[in-house]
């Protein structure tokens, strides 16, 4: 049974396009512009003006994401370019955290022209993965993240024609209907409400509702058993699913 936020389940699930992501040669330095220019870039992502990315995201690898064997451990992918980036800001526990990850798309200049992300955002892009609770990424989650936001910044410019880096409010509707999206008025008006700043809507905080609304509609989404767009939940259980995002 589809209801809002799904195209049905069976369906590609909203939030994330299927593309692959390019980078530069294993084991150099991290690069000067991870995101590539705001028209899209070494990250994946086609050129704009065409149709949006199919919606949808890949399963959670195994666990939290991380990668075993710890951190001293062989690379998963020897030809994986994302391995490089992410040994570069890694802790010696072989995770991010949300400072690390505020200073590589920070310094990598992922948001282009727009304002960087604020740390809140960063902690949420974490949650968002975070299936241990950890507070940390680990690689498999870390490749996952930049494929989210390369699809996330390629809507926005979709509707960002003025690289203004904001949307009006009637805009984010079509911006979540584009991501496969289906909320009711009342819906959009509470995340209208809550992520604008002076009737628009900027680009951390476009991000910021993308990862909330994904998370939760898979938090849903793993307990809709029957499919029917209808669960029941302790209220510890909703807490956690709410609070951790």
């Amino acid at each position: 049974m589809a209801y809002p936020g799904y195209g049905g389940y069976g369906a590609p699930m909203p939030g994330m396009p299927s593309q692959g992501m390019a980078g530069a040669p294993l084991g150099g330095p991290m690069p000067g512009n991870l995101g590539g220019p705001m028209g899209g870039g070494p990250m994946g992502g086609g050129p704009m003006g065409g149709a949006p990315a199919p919606g949808g995201y890949a399963p959670y690898g195994g666990g939290g994401g991380g990668y075993s064997g710890g951190f001293g451990a062989p690379a998963p992918a020897a030809n994986d370019p994302m391995w490089g980036y992410f040994t570069a800001i890694a802790g010696q526990d072989g995770e991010i955290d949300a400072e690390e990850l505020q200073r590589c798309l920070t310094q990598a200049g992922f948001t282009g022209s727009y304002s960087p992300f604020s740390l809140d955002t960063c902690r949420i892009m974490i949650a968002m993965l975070d299936r241990d609770f950890t507070g940390k990424m680990g690689f498999n989650e870390f490749k996952d993240l930049f494929t989210a936001l390369n699809g996330w910044k390629q809507n926005f410019m979709m509707f960002d024609q003025d690289r203004s880096g904001t949307v009006e409010p009637h805009e984010m509707s079509q911006a979540l209907g584009a991501m496969g999206y289906r909320v009711s008025p009342q819906v959009l008006n509470a995340i209208i409400k809550r992520y604008s700043k002076n009737g628009r809507i900027y680009f951390d905080d476009y991000v910021a509702c993308c990862v909330r609304m994904r998370a939760l509609t898979e938090n849903f989404r793993r307990r809709d058993s029957m499919q029917q767009g209808c669960v029941n939940f302790q209220y510890d259980d909703f807490i956690l699913c709410t609070m951790s995002i």
